[in-house]
């Protein structure tokens, strides 16, 4: 199965409120979605890796979430539908957020200077980052205060937010501080700059 039939069978699968089949008609037919990088340098700077880094996010929040301590001890519970949006769409917000630029590299093997293809931000839509994905996503679907919540402080406090405004809303919302962990799992134990 490939990754793009792997996330509309997840999809399809999991998310069954109304708009949600006009959302996934927007992410495969009039956005890069499935195409994109998930960045320019950091993590999975490569065609379909944002496809593959919301892949990775559901992966380790489904396993985030299944951990006794955390089912048992913080009585941390979501829906798959909840799981399934906020891992899956987390990132809604880098569609149509890159584009292939050239510039020129010294080829090692010939010496020789050649141009090569890289990734660069042309944000069209300077709306933030998740409450960029909360905007996009509620424009086709409803989403609960819990899973906007999550999308919007996915990037815990690795973003430029108020770090009072982050601690806050982590503890207010435990799917977004779960969110956030599943970020970083996959951002930087699975993909990383490197991989």
């Amino acid at each position: 199965m490939t990754d793009k039939e792997r996330f509309i069978h997840i999809y399809n699968e999991n998310i069954k409120r109304e708009g949600a089949d006009k959302l996934l008609d927007f992410l495969e037919n009039k956005s890069d979605f499935f195409t994109a990088p998930a960045s320019t340098r950091y993590h999975n700077a490569f065609e379909g890796g944002l496809l593959r880094h919301s892949l990775n996010v559901y992966d380790c929040l489904c396993d985030y979430m299944e951990r006794p301590r955390i089912k048992e001890q913080y009585k941390l519970t979501a829906s798959a539908e909840t799981i399934a949006v906020v891992a899956l769409l987390h990132d809604v917000c880098k569609v149509n957020f890159y584009r292939v630029s050239y510039r020129n590299a010294k080829n090692d093997k010939t010496g020789q200077w050649e141009k090569v293809p890289y990734y660069e931000i042309n944000d069209t839509l300077p709306y933030g980052h998740g409450e960029k994905s909360v905007y996009m996503v509620s424009g086709f679907m409803r989403l609960s205060r819990e899973e906007a919540m999550a999308i919007r402080w996915h990037m815990g406090f690795s973003g430029i937010e108020d770090k009072n405004s982050v601690g806050k809303a982590l503890e207010m919302f435990p799917l977004a501080f779960a969110l956030s962990v599943a970020d970083m799992e996959a951002s930087y134990f699975l993909e990383g700059s490197e991989k």
